[in-house]
């Protein structure tokens, strides 16, 4: 297995209520800032290495944000997928960002979508690869694991806190063997998944930002599937900034349909079916998505304010 560089930076911040979210930065610190919200499950290292190197050569500052309850940031449970953006918000602050585009990756897609919404005068543009849609309100539409939220919220909800060190533990216990643990998961999904995490520099890094995010707690999941199954906070015509979404055709666990459902609802959204991909097909698109990010602003204050 390749080994995986360190971030350039990692820490974390004071937000809200004496709570504390941590971070990881790639590429060079002064560019142009990406936040990238990982997966479900997922963690603050969860960066692909081609959106790293691009991050390097096209001088952009990506940091990806640990949710609360995986890595060392405090376990907390919001109020809704909204109510995040108030610590992200101050995080921006603390890392001196005035403005920023952010990513979404599957259960990072609503976060990121939340922050379009809330924060349009700092947020050029939003990126979604293969994310959750809603399971409640207007824009709720069924079907894919997601289905599934309903069964498992009121037992995350009961036992939400124990669980997540209990999960920590576990991993822990069988950290040795979690390469043929990924090895075994990838054996058995659809060709285009099997085929990333058989890349060698793609296993490394889902290992290594498995393995560092789960040290102390595995919260950020759990939490994930309650607030999935919660009104959003937010419609997603309140989202104006622009939004780019990219879909595999072949993914088995968010349907292609939910990217095209979301698509149609957002006021200023463009689709991109990746053809033959399955769920993590986003991830090989990371450099596309990022370019592609990077050329739709800045937009001027007069704008972010319409």
């Amino acid at each position: 297995m390749s080994d995986v560089e360190r971030p350039l930076l990692e820490g974390s911040v004071a937000v809200r209520d004496g709570r504390r979210l941590s971070f990881a930065e790639f590429g060079t610190p002064r560019g142009a800032a990406i936040i990238w919200m990982h997966g479900t499950p997922g963690a603050r290292r969860q960066v692909p290495l081609e959106a790293r190197r691009f991050a390097l050569e096209r001088d952009v500052r990506i940091i990806g944000i640990d949710r609360p309850g995986i890595g060392t940031s405090t376990p907390h449970l919001y109020d809704n997928v909204l109510d995040w953006t108030g610590d992200l918000s101050l995080l921006a602050d603390h890392l001196g960002i005035d403005t920023l585009r952010i990513i979404g990756l599957s259960g990072g897609g609503p976060y990121a979508l939340a922050a379009g919404a809330a924060m349009p005068e700092r947020v050029h543009g939003v990126g979604v690869l293969g994310g959750v849609a809603p399971r409640v309100g207007n824009d709720a539409i069924g079907g894919g694991l997601p289905a599934l939220a309903p069964f498992a919220a009121p037992v995350m909800r009961a036992t939400r806190v124990p669980l997540s060190y209990l999960l920590a533990a576990g991993i822990r216990i069988i950290r040795p063997l979690g390469g043929l643990a990924l090895d075994a998961y990838g054996a058995v999904q659809p060709r285009g998944d099997k085929e990333l995490l058989a890349r060698p520099e793609f296993k490394a890094m889902f290992l290594d930002d498995l393995l560092n995010g789960a040290r102390f707690q595995v919260g950020a999941p759990l939490a994930d599937i309650i607030l999935f199954n919660r009104h959003w906070g937010f419609d997603l015509a309140d989202v104006t900034v622009p939004v780019r979404w990219w879909h595999g055709n072949a993914d088995h666990i968010i349907p292609h349909r939910h990217g095209v459902h979301c698509s149609e609802r957002l006021s200023n959204a463009t689709f991109a079916t990746i053809d033959g991909e399955s769920h993590l097909g986003g991830m090989g698109a990371a450099a596309e998505a990022l370019s592609t990010l990077m050329a739709l602003g800045p937009r001027s204050a007069r704008l972010a304010a319409n």
